[in-house]
């Protein structure tokens, strides 16, 4: 019986670390996707910055659209992004859910063998309780009907 609960906290180790890996790369991938986030908003505005600056000196209507326009892009850009990074969010937290889940099991599973550890202790003790218990009997019946 022990093996075999040994062998399950191993198991349910090995699928929590496993569980752990696979929130740290979710988490790695939010950050990574976060940072392109940024990046994008700060090319937005150092483009629009330099589109001012130009500005300033005259720009023609059809240069003038093609900059709008380009910072539409960037604007559809930076939503695409954003969506980009909540849906990275989503699947981190849900796989720190399923770490945490796992992280329960296995100290669920480790109670269950400290507990069994336990019960086997008290019983050896017990029993080495009733060991002495009968030699002290002998050892005194030995003696009382040695008189």
């Amino acid at each position: 019986m022990s093996n075999q609960l040994e062998r399950v906290a191993r198991f349910e180790r090995d699928k929590e670390q496993q569980a752990a890996q696979l929130f740290q790369q979710a988490q790695t991938i939010v950050n990574q996707q976060r940072q392109k986030l940024s990046s994008l908003e700060q090319y937005r505005i150092d483009y629009i910055k330099n589109i001012q600056q130009t500005g300033q000196s005259g720009v023609g209507a059809k240069q003038y659209t093609q900059h709008l326009s380009f910072v539409g892009k960037l604007d559809k850009a930076c939503e695409q992004q954003t969506q980009y990074v909540s849906q990275a969010t989503l699947a981190a937290d849900q796989r720190k859910r399923q770490w945490l889940a796992q992280q329960q099991r296995c100290k669920a599973v480790e109670l269950l063998i400290e507990k069994k550890r336990k019960a086997k202790e008290q019983l050896e003790n017990r029993r080495e309780q009733n060991m002495l218990d009968e030699y002290a009997n002998r050892a005194f019946f030995r003696r009382f009907h040695a008189r």
